[in-house]
C-alpha cells in the first residue's frame, strides 16, 4: 500500500488524482488539502482547507506527496518533501523554477507530473548518450495569431484552450507561452541539461508530449492522448505503469506536424530562457511577475500583451542574487511581486 498525500485537491490535477487514487487499491489517500476551497466530498482521514501545508504532511507520514498546488505557494510542500528523502509527484512547476537551486541539493526523488517532463522522465530511463530534449506545446488558443490580432484579446477566448482542460492560470500560460518558459527551467533542473540543450517545437494536437534527441542521431518520442490522468498515474503508481481508462490511440487517424515557436508575437518563452541562464533568483522572479501579470490580466485589469511587458520590466530591474536558503528565495519572490505590481496600469 502506497501512502499519497495530495496538495491542490480540488484543482484540475487534484480531481484526476482522485479519481486514479480511487481506482487502485494499492493507493491510500492519507490526507488532502486545498486552498480556499471545502473538501466535504474528498474522503481522506485527514483534511485542509488553507494553513501550512508541511503541518498537515507531518501528520500525514506519506510514502509520495502529489504536489498540485498553483504558483510559488507550493515551495515549502516541495522543500519539506526532498528533505525527508520522500517521493514527490511534482505538478507544482513553479517551486522548481522558483526554487530548484535549492530542491536539486536535496535528497528526495522527484517524479515529474506535468505531461511534457513526465514524457521525458520515461524516454530517458535506461539512457545515455543524450544530445537535446525537445518540449512539445500545443500553441495555445492564439497560436498563429499576429500581435496586431491579439491587442484587444479578452480572457474569455484566453482560456478557451485548443486541446487540454486546465485551471485558469495555466491555461493563461499556454496561452503566452510562458508555460513553456517554465517547463524549459523545470527540464534544466530535473533533468541537469544545459538550457542550449533543451529546443522547444509547438506540435497543435498535443499527442507528442516530448522527445528525446540522441547523438547517434536516433529520437525517442512519447506519444498519447492529452489527458493528464497518463502522467498522474505513472507518477503515483511508479515504477509500475498501472492501467487508466483511456482509449488507445488510433494511429491510422494521426496526422503529426511540428513548428517552430513564434518567440516574436509571444516573447515569454525567450525571456524565461534569458531568466534560466542567468540563474540565481531570477527564474525565482520571472515566475513572481509572471503570477501577478496573469491575476491581473484575469481580473480584466492587463491587457494580454501586457503580461510581456510586464515581466521584461521586472527581470531588468531585480538584481538576481543566488538564495542562499528558503528565506532569501521568498525575499526575491516578494521583490519581484512588488516590482510587478508598480508597472500595472488599467487596461
Amino acid at each position: 500500500m502506497k501512502r499519497v498525500a495530495l496538495l491542490g485537491a480540488t484543482g484540475s490535477i487534484g480531481r484526476q488524482a482522485i479519481e486514479i487514487i480511487s481506482a487502485h487499491p494499492e493507493l491510500e489517500l492519507v490526507a488532502a488539502a486545498s486552498g480556499t476551497t471545502p473538501l466535504d466530498d474528498v474522503d481522506a482521514p485527514l483534511k485542509q482547507v488553507g494553513g501550512d501545508l508541511t503541518e498537515l504532511l507531518e501528520r500525514a507520514e506519506p510514502d509520495v506527496v502529489l504536489n498540485a498546488v498553483v504558483g510559488f505557494a507550493g515551495i515549502h510542500a516541495t522543500l519539506w518533501t526532498l528533505e525527508r528523502g520522500i517521493d514527490l509527484a511534482l505538478a507544482n512547476k513553479e517551486s522548481l523554477v522558483a526554487g530548484g537551486e535549492l530542491a536539486t541539493r536535496l535528497r528526495g526523488r522527484i517524479i515529474p507530473v506535468d505531461s511534457e517532463h513526465s514524457a521525458l522522465f520515461q524516454c530517458l530511463e535506461g539512457q545515455s548518450g543524450v544530445e537535446t530534449l525537445v518540449l512539445t506545446g500545443s500553441g495555445g488558443p492564439f497560436r498563429g495569431r499576429t500581435r496586431d490580432e491579439l491587442q484587444d484579446v479578452t480572457a474569455e477566448q484566453a482560456l478557451a484552450h485548443p486541446t487540454w482542460r486546465m485551471g485558469p492560470k495555466i491555461t493563461i500560460d499556454s496561452a503566452t507561452l510562458a508555460n513553456k518558459g517554465l517547463e524549459l527551467i523545470e527540464a534544466h533542473f530535473l533533468f541537469d541539461v544545459p538550457y542550449d540543450r533543451i529546443e522547444v517545437v509547438i506540435q497543435p494536437t498535443s499527442i507528442v508530449h516530448s522527445l528525446v534527441r540522441f547523438r547517434d542521431g536516433a529520437a525517442l518520442a512519447h506519444l498519447g492522448q492529452p489527458d493528464m490522468r497518463v502522467p498522474i498515474s505513472y507518477a503515483l503508481t511508479y515504477p509500475a505503469r498501472a492501467a487508466t481508462p483511456l482509449e488507445p490511440l488510433d494511429l491510422t487517424r494521426l496526422t503529426l506536424e511540428f513548428q517552430a515557436p513564434d518567440v516574436e508575437t509571444f516573447p515569454m518563452l525567450e525571456l524565461a530562457r534569458e531568466a534560466g541562464k542567468k540563474g540565481g533568483t531570477y527564474p525565482a522572479s520571472y515566475n513572481a511577475a509572471n503570477e501577478v501579470a496573469v491575476a491581473s490580466f484575469l481580473a480584466g485589469k492587463l491587457p494580454f500583451l501586457g503580461i510581456a511587458d510586464v515581466v521584461a520590466d521586472v527581470l531588468e530591474r531585480v538584481d538576481g542574487s543566488p538564495a542562499r536558503d528558503l528565506t532569501d528565495l521568498i525575499a526575491a519572490d516578494e521583490t519581484a511581486r512588488r516590482f510587478a505590481q508598480e508597472q500595472l496600469t488599467p487596461v
